[in-house]
């Protein structure tokens, strides 16, 4: 795909900046981490892929989901706005980040829905901090690396900041407070790729939140995998898309298809699961 000119690039980073309807800063953990809030009702944690920002992954479904929900929408250690600082990248680092920051803002039961890396880091909250999540959505995202298609497996082994999708490429290069750092956020992001630990089974077995999981079936995510994440928690529910990649079915920025009817039908999904009696209430 072409890279876009300077012109564009500024286009993409005015619009970045604009379009939370309350953007901020946190301080967390040594991060100074930004965040986007939009709407109101029923907090709603969305919790973007790797190499991603807020809007690369969820600008297609995030102004229908804040119709009815309080979307809080961090970017994580040296994704987007939010610049990298001295320590590696983990999911449970970036989990306990956004259990920091959620307990700056007053949010103690939140719904929860993270895409890619974003549902590994969804699920490390929920088993880290259990009461903070309410309901958990995990869209094409794995708990254990034998989870994720062989051949994207191999790739990490050579992976660098030129094998990223364009799109992302250049969303960070617009935002970044530090853009030059992108081949060190690449080589962050392959090391934690290549060497996180699995979520043990029984951690997510453990688990109260009802999980709606969701899959591409074309996805670089294995169908099979998202299936058996499904049964092996309490209260799991399966969504898969067909004609779907990596994402395809939320309108992520590097596997959109334009004028699929895809998000839309997620988002109805979404509202439906989330819409759904609380077991805590019972």
């Amino acid at each position: 795909m072409k890279a876009l000119g300077p012109l564009a690039i500024a286009a993409l980073a005015a619009c970045a900046t604009t379009s939370a309807d309350r953007p901020a800063y946190a301080p967390v953990h040594g991060l100074r981490m930004y965040y986007e809030e939009h709407g109101r009702g029923r907090p709603l944690v969305l919790l973007h892929g790797g190499g991603s920002t807020v809007q690369t992954s969820f600008g297609a479904v995030l102004p229908k989901l804040a119709r009815t929900h309080h979307v809080i929408a961090p970017e994580q250690q040296g994704h987007g706005h939010t610049a990298d600082i001295d320590r590696p990248l983990s999911f449970e680092q970036m989990a306990d980040d956004t259990a920091a920051l959620l307990e700056q803002l007053g949010v103690r039961d939140a719904d929860v829905l993270g895409f890619s890396n974003g549902g590994m880091i969804a699920m490390q909250l929920a088993t880290r901090h259990r009461p903070l999540v309410r309901r958990l959505i995990v869209c094409s995202s794995f708990y254990a690396h034998d989870g994720l298609a062989p051949a994207l497996r191999k790739g990490f082994e050579h992976a660098s900041a030129a094998d990223m999708p364009a799109p992302l490429r250049d969303a960070y290069v617009a935002v970044a407070p530090h853009p030059e750092a992108l081949p060190a956020m690449v080589a962050k992001t392959v090391a934690m790729m290549r060497s996180f630990p699995d979520i043990p089974e029984s951690a997510l077995r453990a688990l109260d939140a009802p999980m709606l999981v969701m899959v591409g079936d074309a996805d670089v995510v294995l169908p099979e995998h998202s299936l058996h994440l499904s049964r092996l928690v309490r209260r799991g529910q399966l969504a898969v898309f067909p004609g779907s990649g990596h994402g395809t079915y939320l309108g992520v920025a590097e596997a959109a298809k334009p004028g699929s009817p895809l998000p839309d039908l997620a988002v109805t999904m979404i509202e439906a699961f989330l819409d759904e009696t609380d077991p805590r209430s019972r």
